[in-house]
């Protein structure tokens, strides 16, 4: 039976969307009978045990505490894990490392495998020196921005085999250098069997949140600067001029929350713009099924050009119409006036007019809607995509197998 260690940045029961879609990954495996285990880094915040088992699943959590300056600090956390994942290694045998981003667990997990002899595979969910700008902790271009691309390069080019979670990662490495039959991608999905079912509406808590029977315009997912939710903001009065009933439901919090409150109350859409704070992961089906059209407004820029997001593809799921801003990421999983509508980035005026042009033609719902769910059975279900790791393994065992029978003669 094949063994897989997963080495991660952080885990359950920490929820994030990295997070989720690691439980996604390990669910998929073990149905398919792998086993698997996950090793976090350092940056796993949440106290427990040194050994923890969260909704049947094994984490095994690195010891210590990294210090020191920038650079050296990073060298030190990337010296931990990888002690831990070898002992780790010499105890339950895996026969595969798998490292997801960032780069720290790349980096370790090629420094173990190379001590192991074991193969060893890098999944980049997103470069994080784009994240960091788009999280507003970074500046393109700066040393940190620099320094951390650079460990990116490293880990690619220490692994066995790369996945990216979508083709403009892929395209981008391949522009760094990369062979193209290095990398493989492994998309963003959603597991139908817990996410496919949508919930009836809770009238109890549309008349709690105050959210009266009109069209409902929802987000729900962390509040950062690129999600673009100001734009959105700034789009209501736009669109209430055209559907008076129109509401907007924010749903969970996160660095532009207070700025994004301070908008809205001085916003003549006062009246229709909705926060409910964050809500319990278990909950948000509910929430879901409140709205009429989900919105994602991503502002353009490097990160939302190269990276998918997941939650048009559970808004799809839930059989709820996707309305984005044209960037790649979204071009990726949206086409237009088929699975959903694209509006043009930065442009609350966009934004208003395509979500006031899909009010106004009801009549298409039911067909998007069916075009959404039926696309995100087809190329994003997670039981069916998790078959595409099972290649990449068996070609780096195979591979390996032969790599000893050599060195062996």
């Amino acid at each position: 039976m094949t063994r897989i260690l997963h080495v991660l940045d952080h885990s359950l029961p920490l929820h994030s969307g990295y997070t989720f879609r690691t439980r996604a990954i390990l669910t998929a495996q073990q149905a398919l009978g792998w086993e698997v285990r996950g090793i976090t880094g350092l940056r796993h915040s949440e106290p427990g045990p040194p050994v923890q088992k969260v909704d049947g699943f094994t984490f095994h959590r690195t010891p210590g505490k990294a210090e020191g300056p920038a650079g050296i600090k990073e060298w030190r956390e990337i010296g931990a894990l990888t002690d831990a994942i070898v002992a780790l290694a010499q105890e339950w045998r895996p026969d595969i490392l798998h490292a997801h981003s960032p780069a720290l667990d790349g980096l370790a997990a090629v420094r173990a495998g190379k001590r192991l002899g074991i193969p060893v595979v890098y999944e980049i969910r997103a470069f994080w020196e784009d994240a960091a700008v788009g999280n507003l902790t970074g500046t393109e271009g700066s040393l940190k921005y620099r320094l951390t691309r650079q460990l990116e390069n490293m880990a690619v080019a220490g692994a066995d085999h790369v996945m990216t979670i979508c083709q403009g990662l892929k395209d981008d490495l391949v522009k760094r250098g990369v062979a193209p039959d290095k990398i493989g991608i492994m998309p963003n999905g959603v597991d139908l069997t817990m996410f496919g079912n949508p919930t009836a509406r809770d009238e109890a808590l549309a008349e709690e949140l105050g959210i009266g029977s009109g069209p409902v315009i929802g987000f729900i997912g962390s509040f950062y600067d690129y999600e673009g939710l100001d734009d959105l903001i700034a789009a209501m009065p736009l669109l209430i001029e055209r559907h008076p009933d129109a509401r907007l439901l924010l749903v969970g919090g996160g660095p532009m929350g207070d700025s994004l409150k301070a908008q809205a109350e001085a916003s003549p859409a006062a009246h229709a713009i909705r926060f409910t704070g964050r809500v319990p992961h278990h909950e948000v089906e509910r929430y879901y099924a409140l709205t009429d059209i989900m919105a994602y407004p991503r502002k353009a820029s490097r990160l939302t050009d190269l990276v998918t997001p997941l939650k048009p593809l559970e808004a799809m799921a839930q059989m709820k119409i996707v309305a984005a801003s044209n960037v790649g990421g979204h071009r990726e999983l949206v086409t237009h006036g088929q699975t959903g509508v694209l509006f043009a980035p930065d442009d609350p005026g966009a934004c208003a007019a395509t979500l006031a042009d899909l009010l106004d033609r009801r009549g298409e719902w039911d067909a998007i809607r069916e075009r959404g769910k039926a696309h995100v059975k087809e190329q994003h279900d997670w039981h069916a995509n998790v078959q595409r790791y099972q290649v990449v393994y068996q070609t780096l065992l195979g591979r390996n197998v032969n790599r000893r029978i050599s060195a062996a003669a």
